[in-house]
């Protein structure tokens, strides 16, 4: 007879980790978090929003008010042309708290001490490298020659999941959505104008510019439509120095604040954030005694506003249906629960990336029709993806 089951190993120590074993922890699980680099992420990423749906999905687990205090509110996203005209403006409905920004250091950071206090245990230096399926249990193998047993293998490893391929071999791989990263802090925010809590974002003629000051600093970032679908590693070997000559000269004839902070901005303190990638639909979220969440399963890109968001939320709802159901029912009702509603984000977000690499042909059409677009489309269907909420009281079942 099928059973519940009481321990587990969850793979990847970055944001969706932690919160995987807080909410299996809550639900009687006792889980370990197995990370496969040797020091902790502190200092690593960017900025990030995180959604109203996701900050409910962190109280389920007793955590949103501790991320609360992390970064200040977006009360409003204003988007406008390279040429300053305002396309449209999209706010929170009054029902809904503000997505709020934060640095995906200070999120990692607040996750891995509060996981840390509630007792679960997390080991670096542990590269998964394959797994053995026993009677009742599984075993991972690590690349330092340890192993470790449970119940159930959590793959929370990321876009380039191990335990993805492990699953389905031939599982898809993530796709570039023609797009390179970058962003800086400046403390030179008395030199732009205050956005008034609103992030500020600018359909540049050759790259897409975003900005947000907070509490006397600004908060940008570009999103530069590059064709060579060049890796983290190989964006940063390239050096700042160059990458702000590139930037510089993709938003020289924009009208918004992005040529001088660009300009101003020390190479040291550039952030280069790699390829903006978005995960083709998986097949297969678990196999046996594996199953993925968060990146590892479903990854849109930057451009939904809500990677970290849908992470926290199938990390929480993994959990409840572990709680409540035995395998592999409990992982057939997880997938059930999530597959749709991250599926739909991920096409938005894709429909988002065109929009950004348009051509001069695109450009035109999309800052005429933009403005009708958004006054035919509703603010509740606007925000519809904000709204979700997981009840954790509820049975899964």
């Amino acid at each position: 007879m099928a059973t519940k089951i009481s321990t587990a190993l969850v793979i990847g120590g970055g944001v969706a980790g932690p919160v995987t074993a807080m909410a299996l922890q809550q639900a009687g699980i006792e889980a370990t978090v197995y990370e496969a680099y040797e020091g902790t992420a502190v200092g690593v990423g960017a900025a990030l929003g995180l959604a109203p749906n996701g900050l409910a999905a962190l109280d389920a687990i007793g955590v949103g008010d501790l991320v609360r205090q992390l970064g200040d509110p977006t009360t409003a996203i204003v988007l406008q042309s390279w040429n300053g005209k305002r396309l449209a403006e999209i706010g929170s409905p009054g029902s809904l708290e503000p997505t709020r920004l934060v640095m995906r250091s200070d999120l990692y950071r607040a996750l891995y001490d509060e996981a840390r206090r509630r007792g679960i245990r997390i080991e670096h230096g542990k590269r998964l490298t394959g797994v053995e399926e026993g009677e009742g249990t599984v075993t991972a193998e690590f690349a330092d020659g340890t192993t470790a047993t449970g119940e159930l293998l959590v793959g929370a490893d990321g876009i380039r999941s191990t335990v993805r391929t492990l699953i389905d071999p031939a599982a898809p791989q993530p796709r570039y959505a023609g797009l390179q990263g970058f962003g800086a802090v400046s403390t030179e925010a008395g030199l732009v104008p205050d956005t008034g809590g609103k992030m500020v974002m600018t359909f540049g003629k050759h790259a897409f510019f975003g900005l947000q000051v907070i509490g006397g600093n600004a908060v940008w970032f570009v999103n530069l439509p590059y064709p060579e679908p060049l890796t983290l590693s190989e964006a940063v070997s390239r050096g700042a120095e160059r990458w702000l000559r590139v930037l510089a000269e993709a938003c020289a004839d924009d009208r918004s604040p992005a040529p001088g902070l660009i300009r101003r901005t020390d190479p040291a303190e550039l952030l280069i954030t790699g390829p903006m990638e978005i995960m083709p639909r998986v097949p297969h979220w678990s196999r046996g005694r594996l199953v993925l969440t968060g990146d590892a399963a479903h990854a849109p890109s930057s451009s939904s506003g809500q990677g970290a968001s849908l992470a926290i939320e199938s990390s929480v709802e993994l959990a409840r249906c572990l709680r409540d159901l035995p395998l592999p029912r409990a992982l057939d009702r997880y997938e059930e629960l999530r597959r749709p509603r991250v599926e739909q984000i991920i096409k938005q977000a894709e429909r988002a990336n065109s929009n950004k690499a348009a051509g001069p042909v695109g450009r035109v059409l999309r800052d005429a029709l933009m403005p009708l677009g958004m006054k035919l489309m509703s603010q509740e269907k606007l925000s519809r993806p904000l709204h979700h909420r997981i009840d954790w009281a509820e049975p899964a079942a």
